[in-house]
This record gives C-alpha cells, sequence and structure tokens, in this order.
C-alpha cells in the first residue's frame, strides 16, 4: 500500500480521508432513494420533519438534520405561498363576536369548525373553493366549489357540512366577516342547526389562522406545482388532493398520523 501510494504522490491520511468520505456517502444512498420515492407518492410535498416521521416508520432512528441536509442535498425545497382572496364588502348584515379567540385547539371531533373561501385562476376563468376544517384534526369535513362568488358558494358547502354531523353534535363554526357569513341564509341555517356562529375581527388574518395555514398548504403543495387546462381538471386535482389531505398527508402534530387516521385512532381509543 505504502508503495502504490508512493507511485501515486497520495499522502497516507489523505487516501484513508477520501476512503472513509466514500463510506459515508454510501450510507446514505437507500435512504436518499426512500427520500425520492416517498416524495413521489406526496406529490412532491413533504418538509424535512414530516419526511422524518415517515422514514422512522422503517428508521426509527433516523436523524431530522440528517433529513434536512440530504434533502436538501436533492434539491427538494419549499414552495412560497401566496396571498389569499378576500370577500369582505364593506358593512353588510351582523358581525358575530370572535367567541374562538384563536384557541384553535378542540377536545373532540365536532367540537370547533373554522372556514372561509379561496380563489385559482387557470385558463383565464376562476375557481372558488369553499371548505369547512375541523380543528380536532385538521380534517376538511366538507367543502364546494364554484366559477362564480356567490351565495350558493358558502350556502351548499354548509348543507354538506351539515349533513356530516352525527346526532347531538353542534361545532362552533368560526369564519371572517366575509359577506357570505354575514347572509341572513346563512345565520338563519346556523340558528336552525344549533350551531354558534363567530367572527374574526376586521382584517385580522390571525383569527382564521388554521384555515389560512391550509390554503397555504393546498396551493403551494398543489395548485403552484401543476399546470391546468381547464376548470374541469383543476376541480378534478382538487377533489384529488383534498382527498390525500384528509387520508394520506401526514401532520407532525398528529403524531405522524393523517386526519382520518386519527380520528380513526382517537375513536378506537
Amino acid at each position: 500500500m505504502s508503495h502504490l501510494l508512493k507511485l501515486l504522490d497520495l499522502a497516507r491520511s489523505t487516501y484513508y480521508y477520501q476512503l472513509k468520505a466514500m463510506g459515508v456517502a454510501d450510507r446514505f444512498i437507500s435512504i436518499k432513494a426512500s427520500i425520492q420515492s416517498l416524495q413521489e407518492d406526496h406529490f412532491g410535498c413533504l418538509g424535512y420533519r414530516r419526511m422524518t416521521l415517515e422514514l422512522r416508520k422503517d428508521r426509527p432512528l433516523i436523524n431530522g438534520k440528517t433529513v434536512r441536509r440530504l434533502m436538501a442535498e436533492l434539491g427538494l425545497k419549499c414552495t412560497v405561498r401566496p396571498k389569499k382572496y378576500r370577500a369582505y364588502k364593506g358593512p353588510m348584515g351582523e358581525v358575530s363576536p370572535n367567541t374562538l379567540d384563536r384557541q384553535f385547539e378542540a377536545e373532540q371531533p365536532n367540537q370547533k369548525w373554522v372556514t372561509d373561501v379561496t380563489e385559482f385562476k387557470v385558463a383565464g376563468k376562476k375557481l372558488y373553493l369553499s371548505p369547512v376544517l375541523d380543528l380536532y384534526n385538521g380534517e376538511i369535513v366538507a367543502y364546494q366549489t364554484a366559477v362564480r362568488p356567490q351565495y350558493a358558494l358558502v350556502g351548499d358547502m354548509l348543507e354538506k357540512a351539515l349533513g356530516q354531523l352525527p346526532e347531538g353534535a353542534k361545532p362552533m363554526l368560526h369564519s371572517d366577516q366575509g359577506w357570505h357569513y354575514r347572509h341572513s341564509k346563512y345565520r338563519e341555517r346556523l340558528e336552525k342547526a344549533g350551531l354558534e356562529q363567530s367572527m374574526s375581527r376586521r382584517a385580522n388574518c390571525y383569527d382564521n389562522a388554521t384555515m389560512e395555514s391550509f390554503f397555504g398548504t393546498l396551493k403551494s403543495e398543489f395548485y403552484y406545482r401543476e399546470s391546468f387546462e381547464s376548470v374541469e381538471h383543476l376541480q378534478a386535482g382538487l377533489d384529488k388532493y383534498i382527498h390525500y389531505y384528509n387520508h394520506t398527508r401526514i401532520k407532525v402534530k398528529l403524531g405522524g398520523l393523517s386526519p382520518v387516521e386519527y380520528r380513526a385512532r382517537s375513536a378506537a381509543a
């Protein structure tokens, strides 16, 4: 070995350093392959924290800092989140108090719901999405889409959400002060169903931060990563993504479970 190193004019320390470095690199080949595979399964949406949780299902001792470094080497980066659609049109109907008061934790399903409307643009047209999210597990309980932000967008969404409620459940429903939520039909329907209405303070997005976070995730993980030929194409993609979000996409705060998995496990317990 000494003769060979002398022939190559290579220091012994340099040789063993490079040999060790190659060995370290080889250790991560399978992990990088798993990272790439998981990113494909999750539409390229996993950040390093959720990627670590996924990897730990087979590699319990994997370190989060290592995962973050390997993802950086693979060029996997976050997408900047966009601004949201605003539905405030000035004074119109009554405003409910901010009863939720940024208390975004719920002790059981169907105790606290939040809702809002967001806008998408595709092929020179617009598509609006109105979902309801359960603060217990972050699950999208119901949603409605429309090409115009008319009252039916929110009204139909509300009917779908109420149809999902088990007998006796009467969640608080929080929103911003958008005109849909101040509409007499909306308020009367909540009152008839026995649901308490809560509203954010004017121009204060932090009062509905969980819903804002969902829209940001939806657009950064789905909308801005794809190209859509038509409203119908976008609609089909939204249906697929929301199903993925509820059933497959894991959350760090839920212990590495998806919203549906978390609800099912809690019910079983």
